[in-house]
């Protein structure tokens, strides 16, 4: 990590996350505003700076689905996003979560982000992000349609 001061993790109220952050990784506010209230959110903070978000919401008292975790784009690259993820799997096995479940895109750096965290393949929903989102969404040219369910078994 090349941060030059120390990444503080933490949880955090919804309403303490800026919603610029979050739409870094869901470009829709409609689709946050369906998840945020009630759910469990975690921070990594740098000098008075929120750098990272995470954002999660229970299905049942064993299996909890991370919705959005968002870098600052000043900080990506940096390992913030890595630490963050750790640091809230951890948190939600100390809870008692058995499984962390989440929705992604079929390609692009976020799915490899979480295989190299374990998170495994676990199904398709075919055009989501064509049904879901008013705009389309595209990465590297590429249109996001499908949406891969990833789990991470927590042992």
């Amino acid at each position: 990590m090349t941060l030059e001061t120390e990444l503080l993790l933490g949880r955090a109220n919804a309403e303490c996350i800026p919603i610029a952050l979050l739409l870094e990784a869901d470009p829709c506010e409609k689709q946050i505003a369906t998840y945020l209230h009630g759910s469990l959110c975690f921070i990594a903070r740098q000098a008075e700076e929120t750098l990272g978000a995470c954002v999660l919401k229970a299905h049942s008292d064993e299996r909890i689905e991370l919705f959005n975790i968002a870098v600052s784009p000043n900080a990506q690259g940096q390992g913030v996003g890595s630490a963050l993820l750790r640091f809230v799997i951890a948190e939600v096995k100390a809870l008692g979560f058995r499984q962390i479940v989440l929705g992604t895109g079929t390609f692009g750096y976020q799915l490899t982000f979480y295989q190299r965290l374990g998170f495994r393949v676990d199904g398709v929903i075919k055009d989501f992000f064509i049904e879901h989102y008013e705009d389309a969404i595209f990465e590297h040219g590429i249109q996001h349609k499908d949406m891969l369910r990833l789990v991470l078994e927590l042992h």
